[in-house]
């Protein structure tokens, strides 16, 4: 495997134009020269701090322009080369596009330049509220309300494993303006931090160093100019955001998977036992070999669903099969292969402060926020079954 580069572009070289591989290149370089020489945070605390200096980092290096005009294949790229130096630091950019992206589908031009302009320039943090302690997968049983109030109005109501709760500079919020609708009567709302009513309530300890944490709102008003698009289209712009960027943390799965593959083959081919290197033993081979295949099959399905998105020649299709196929699968392959890395490393794989064992807690949560694996199963068989 001489030469072998775990996020070569050959193996997609079909999905992408030669813009996308500057973007790659450009990606790759800021993650090498800007992310890996940053400490990995340890603590929630550290990890709240970090995430501040990395999207200063992101506002300098104009990567953060491909979430507005939306480019996913250079979304997925970035990504990619992120999660592949810093999990946090992907976090940091998907929070971003999380946080422009129900702005930038539903939104008017004044709430373009009001919510979304400060997010993809790097200066304002995004956040995305929906879940609730009783509503994850299940979107239509949010109970947060938003009541009309004069000309806006007032949000009661509680959301938990918010990222980027108590750090962000805005929120988009997603309450039900008319109960009795269901799913059909969320409402989507953009809720600026500091707003009266709206409280931090705790940070929630991840894994892996990520800053969470639940939002109270608490008669917490807001002006009718906050709302994107009419009352009732909350759910619909929700799951066409979750359908656009399911892709992109697919991509951060391949990134994570890419960098256990490449710490695992430095590791092999340094490390002795019975009087040679371990990479000449077959069951050692036969890990890698299936790693890496993996890996490749991944990136395939991300980048096709990717590529279907961006030539789509219907304006706004969305990919539901796809993105599922592609999220699921890849963030599934990717916890087998960091753990397979794992394996191969032996004791010091296990390391607290060892790369593999961060990506071993960081890669958990791919397989289950913006969709669970079981959900996007969900989605693929109801397409396949009519």
């Amino acid at each position: 495997m001489s030469g072998y580069s775990a996020l070569d572009l050959a193996p997609i070289r079909a999905f992408l134009t030669p813009h996308h591989d500057a973007i790659a290149d450009r990606a790759l370089a800021f993650a090498r020269d800007h992310l890996l020489p940053m400490p990995a945070p340890t603590t929630d605390a550290e990890g709240r701090l970090q995430a501040r200096r990395v999207l200063d980092h992101l506002a300098g290096s104009g990567l953060l322009a491909a979430i507005a005009p939306f480019d996913l294949r250079a979304c997925c790229l970035i990504r990619e080369a992120l999660a592949w130096a810093s999990p946090l630091a992907d976090e940091v950019f998907a929070l971003q596009a999380l946080g422009a992206m129900p702005i930038l589908l539903a939104g008017d031009v004044d709430q373009h330049a009001r919510f979304a302009a400060g997010l993809v320039e790097g200066t304002h943090m995004g956040g995305f509220a929906m879940t609730e302690p009783q509503a994850g997968s299940d979107v239509g049983a949010l109970t947060t309300r938003a009541v009309k109030d004069g000309d806006g109005y007032r949000l009661d109501g509680f959301k938990t494993l918010i990222s980027n709760a108590g750090i962000a500079d805005q929120y988009v919020v997603f309450a039900s303006t008319d109960p009795a609708a269901g799913a059909k009567g969320l409402s989507c709302f953009v809720v600026p931090a500091g707003t009266d009513g709206l409280r931090f309530v705790r940070p929630l300890v991840l894994s892996a160093p990520h800053p969470l944490g639940e939002l109270a709102f608490e008669g917490c008003w807001v002006p009718e100019s906050a709302r994107l698009g009419p009352e009732g289209a909350g759910f619909r712009t929700g799951m066409a955001t979750l359908d656009r960027l399911r892709p992109t943390v697919a991509a951060a799965a391949t990134g994570m998977a890419a960098r256990a593959l490449d710490e695992s083959l430095s590791y092999v081919k340094s490390r002795s036992q019975f009087g040679r290197p371990i990479a000449e033993f077959q069951l050692v081979q036969d890990k890698l070999a299936v790693m890496a295949t993996e890996l490749t099959a991944s990136r395939l399905l991300l980048y096709r669903a990717a590529w279907e998105h961006d030539t789509a020649t219907t304006p706004g299709k969305r990919l539901t099969l796809e993105s599922a196929m592609a999220k699921s699968y890849a963030t599934e392959a990717a916890q087998r292969i960091v753990d397979s890395a794992v394996q191969l490393h032996g004791g010091s794989g296990v390391l607290a402060d060892s790369v593999v064992d961060r990506l071993y807690r960081s890669v958990r949560a791919l397989r289950i926020y913006e969709g669970t694996t079981e959900v996007q199963h969900l989605v693929i068989a109801r397409h396949l079954l009519g």
